[in-house]
């Protein structure tokens, strides 16, 4: 497989307020279209605004969709567990239906344990409930009978490929690709995650190769191989810059990591870069990162998210722009050829 398609990820941290994270998101997003990126996923997070942005993200996808043409939009994940799958589904649709048909809907079991309680949901349970809520989910944007005689409406869109044809499942582990597989869902690979106990030297692609192959073994015969895999990816015009931003945001998601239980050795930038998957650097520099990263020749499309680097607004445009313009044909990775006015070297002072 080759990567076919690019993807901007966001989970809208930039630092400031709400309605201002919102209005920078959706200029990053419409920004990313500007440069032929194929698709934008957010993520959904409750209650922690250090964590991540943005609880309904329907809501802002309807709001993206309003000011963007040919983008698909996704989910990259609603929270499953702490939701009502039947709402999930009604709220996917109508998005659908008013983002001309640019929906992906991206799933999985959660979060940040402390958010499942106001939820009334045990976080030990998640994996079980996930799984009674993923039928119910599927029998919805399937048409099916979802209780006292009632299917969904609207009705999943059938002009094209269907809503039930769009679902994604992240997972960190190999019985998760399998569930994802099983369905015939895509595979949503996370841009880093925990190192086993007995493996603290594991590089990202020795735990995410297993769970592609238990996504390709049960796979359906005949049934499209789809496979995100998420990355942080900072590109700048000088290194410096790069280093710079860094330094604030990867302590502060190291010390994020740490305080869930995660191990995070060293505590120089150069160790924290390694320990958090971080790419990084000039666009050569980050091409040759990208290069040595052996799960990404199995994935069809690359997500590039700027979080962790603690960047400002106008670094995040030119790193989207560098990325689609540099990196990617670097790759031989496709992005649409369009004539564009780019942003220009950026300098070293802070917007």
């Amino acid at each position: 497989m080759t990567v076919s398609s690019l993807a901007f990820f966001t989970r809208l941290l930039d630092d400031a307020p709400a309605a201002e994270r919102y209005r920078l998101a959706t200029d990053q997003i419409r920004h990313a279209e500007r440069f032929g990126i194929g698709r934008a996923w957010v993520a959904q997070h409750h209650f922690h605004a250090a964590e991540g942005g943005l609880p309904a993200p329907f809501v802002f996808l309807a709001h993206a969709a309003a000011a963007t043409s040919e983008i698909r939009l996704g989910t990259g994940v609603v929270t499953l567990p702490l939701e009502d799958p039947v709402r999930v589904a009604e709220d996917a649709v109508v998005a659908d239906l008013l983002s001309g048909g640019r929906i992906d809907l991206g799933l999985g079991s959660g979060g940040t344990p402390s958010s499942f309680i106001p939820f009334g949901q045990d976080v030990v349970a998640k994996a079980a409930v996930y799984d009674q809520k993923l039928a119910v989910l599927l029998d919805a944007l399937a048409g099916r009978e979802i209780g006292g005689g009632n299917t969904l409406y609207p009705p999943v869109s059938t002009d094209g490929p269907s809503l039930a044809r769009r679902v994604w499942q992240a997972t960190f582990s190999a019985p998760g690709g399998a569930r994802a597989g099983v369905h015939g869902h895509g595979l949503l690979l996370s841009r880093t995650q925990p190192r086993p106990a007995g493996r603290p030297k594991a590089t990202l692609a020795d735990l995410q190769q297993p769970i592609i192959d238990r996504y390709l073994d049960t796979l359906p015969a005949g049934a499209r191989p789809r496979i995100t895999a998420s990355r942080t990816v900072f590109v700048a015009d000088d290194r410096a810059d790069a280093l710079r931003f860094a330094e604030a945001g990867l302590r502060r998601a190291a010390e994020g990591f740490r305080r869930s239980g995660q191990h995070i050795p060293g505590d120089s930038l150069a160790e924290l870069i390694e320990a958090t998957d971080t790419h990084l650097g000039t666009p050569e520099e980050v091409a040759a990162s990208l290069a040595a990263d052996s799960t990404l020749s199995r994935a069809t499309e690359v997500a590039f998210q700027v979080h962790s680097v603690d960047a400002p607004h106008d670094f995040v445009l030119r790193s989207i722009e560098l990325f689609a313009t540099e990196v990617a044909p670097t790759l031989g990775w496709g992005v649409p050829d369009r004539s564009l006015e780019p942003l220009g070297r950026l300098g070293k002072e802070t917007p």
